[in-house]
């Protein structure tokens, strides 16, 4: 008996549907494409529920006559290739003739369409991927689709999709990009009955992007242009001052098709190597306009991956362009001037707690000289003041804790040894002796002739995570209100996920409003943090949020690691010695000093045996 067995068409049908339609946000995609290249003006996208249960896509395009509607929803029926040779000098958005036809294969969807040369239109009721109905109906002149119950037959598949905000950020997210690619066209997305995302449809490519991005991103861009007889662009580049923690706004346009380019991101990203923070990513929206014979856009299903025929002629052109107009995207900040009035900001705390070794050290006789001598601290006078030592000891209920052991009892209970592997959590008699490369701490422990070497931003990362996390649960995190609250405008789909995390920003400390249909306001940032950029804070924490939707307990936990690693201090931070010694005494406290939230190890060690056997001093 033959083991092959031809698929019957519905079976044919949802597997290629599978590779068209992953979620509601790839239906918004494929609808929206078709109502462009109905040359609308217009166009209107409502969801319910994420888009699970309803989706509704209304433009004021060309419209269709009933043969078309017939005709439309057959799979790899299409109005924009006649032969094979039209593959190689496509400029419409959609080409392939599968996206109707997976949409009503794994939804219920009801179509309107008129033309502008009738009267009346027509509506037809699709289910289970067939037509059921069809009617003459009056309308406007363009084309509606509902589509209800997206994966109704596809049961697994539907188990596959994620919370209905998380899906509403996807399809928010996909509207954005295609705006930006079409600024021409006004749009507007409808979430539950709210407007979330709304542009005028304006030739003006910098006003679309101010009306999607905010305002702050409209400011630190400028425009770069190239044109020859194949090739042109138009690239709005961040300056140095603007940047994110992801590349999730880095947007590439060909021939107003968004796609996605990691190649042309990276040699970007090369162009900014000296100016930006390092593992920060530059914003851009880049608009390439190209011969189509000089792509392939039939890679993938999505139509959203490319080649270029000649790529490395033109990563190089655009890299050129970009280091010739270095002077746009360097810009010298200009801080804010801030009111220095202790009465009514009064003192951030440091984000070190400084630990003195001293027996009562704030009423002892010891003069300040002789105190900066014994602790090697060269800069006495920023550490000796009445509110500086006020701060050092702001909620910490250990202070002093080691000041009344005697030295031979330091000595005895904090040595550093091994004990199954496990280093034991004293650091107190541990000799710092230098730092490489901003980065790397180096201890030595005379007892066991070893020596240590922490990773700073490893290390931090564990103490503020341990901090945080008692704070958090113990629901004591300590609030700094913003003397003046901060606005912060952001993209529809960072909106989105900003408003489906409040609480989790809130319960961290951060005080957090919505404040319209694209903004925040920040006004109040946790004292865990010391004084940072709030706005520059609460982005990098927003950015490196993921989507988790495997249970509450697991994702807060996953986001308390990244606000930990967001506010720890860096790799190539310049330390005090000061500073160092604190970094020491927290970690040891920590209930896990080993590794950084992540996973990294925070310590390493090698004595003196290794080194010997390095200089070849014994074998």
């Amino acid at each position: 008996m033959s083991k092959i067995n031809l698929l019957d068409d519905n079976t044919i049908k949802k597997i290629a549907a599978g590779e068209v339609i992953e979620r509601p946000s790839s239906i918004v995609k494929e609808l929206v494409e078709n109502s462009i290249d109905a040359n609308s003006s217009q166009i209107i996208i409502e969801i319910k529920d994420g888009g699970t249960t309803y989706i509704r896509v209304t433009d004021d395009g060309e419209g269709m006559e009933k043969e078309d509607i017939v005709l439309a929803f057959n799979r790899h029926a299409t109005s924009k290739l006649k032969t094979i040779e039209d593959l190689y000098k496509i400029i419409s958005m959609g080409f392939r003739g599968e996206a109707l036809s997976s949409i009503v294969s794994v939804s219920n969807v009801e179509i309107v369409s008129r033309t502008r040369e009738n009267i009346v239109g027509n509506k037809a009721i699709f289910e289970n991927g067939k037509l059921k109905h069809i009617e003459p109906i009056g309308a406007n002149v363009g084309t509606t689709i509902i589509v209800r119950d997206v994966f109704f037959n596809l049961p697994v598949r539907r188990k596959f999709l994620k919370s209905n905000a998380t899906e509403e950020r996807y399809v928010a997210d996909i509207v954005t990009k295609i705006a930006l690619g079409n600024p021409r066209i006004s749009m507007k997305l409808i979430r539950d009955g709210k407007l979330v995302l709304n542009t005028s449809g304006s030739p003006d490519e910098l006003n679309v992007i101010y009306q999607l991005l905010g305002k702050d991103i409209a400011k630190g861009i400028s425009l770069i242009e190239f044109k020859d007889d194949n090739l042109s662009f138009r690239g709005y580049f961040s300056n140095n001052n603007i940047f994110r923690s992801n590349r999730n706004y880095q947007y590439l346009f060909v021939n107003n098709r968004y796609v996605y380019d990691y190649k042309l991101a990276k040699v970007i990203e090369d162009q900014y190597s000296s100016l930006l923070p390092i593992n920060k990513h530059p914003v851009f929206i880049l608009y390439i306009d190209i011969d189509p014979s000089l792509i392939d856009v039939n890679i993938h299903p999505t139509k959203q991956e490319i080649k270029f025929i000649e790529e490395n002629k033109i990563y190089s052109i655009i890299a050129n362009q970009i280091r010739k107009n270095t002077n746009k995207i360097v810009n010298i900040p200009h801080p804010s001037i801030e009111n220095n009035n202790e009465k009514q900001i009064g003192k951030y705390p440091y984000i070190w707690e400084i630990k003195h070794d001293y027996n009562d050290d704030l009423n002892s006789n010891i003069s300040k000289t002789e105190r900066v001598e014994e602790n090697n601290i060269f800069d006495f006078k920023d550490y000796t003041s009445t509110d500086f030592k006020n701060s050092l000891y702001q909620n910490n209920d250990k202070v002093n804790e080691n000041s009344n052991k005697s030295v031979n009892n330091i000595k005895e209970d904090d040595k550093y040894y091994d004990n199954d592997n496990n280093t034991l959590k004293k650091f107190n008699n541990l000799k710092p002796i230098g730092i490489a490369f901003n980065t790397y701490v180096f201890l030595e422990d005379y007892e066991s002739d070893t020596i240590f070497i922490i990773d700073q931003h490893a290390a931090h990362e564990r103490v503020m995570y341990e901090k945080l996390m008692k704070q958090y649960y113990d629901e004591s995190i300590v609030v700094q209100q913003l003397l003046t609250p901060q606005i912060i405008d952001l993209s529809p789909a960072d909106y989105l996920k900003a408003k489906a995390n409040i609480d989790i920003f809130n319960k961290s400390g951060f005080i957090v409003e919505l404040f319209d249909d694209k903004s925040i306001v920040l006004r109040g940032i946790p004292l865990v943090f010391g004084r940072p950029n709030g706005e520059r804070l609460f982005l990098d924490i927003l950015d490196n949020l993921e989507v988790n939707d495997v249970g509450i307990y697991t994702t807060e936990l996953e986001k308390i690691m990244k606000i930990a690693c967001t506010s720890a201090v860096k790799a190539g931070d310049n330390l005090k010695q000061i500073e160092i010694q604190s970094l020491l005494t927290q970690l040891s406290e920590c209930d896990n000093p080993y590794t950084c939230p992540h996973g990294r190890p925070t310590i390493i060690k090698f004595n003196r045996k290794d080194l010997e056997k390095k200089f070849l001093r014994i074998i």
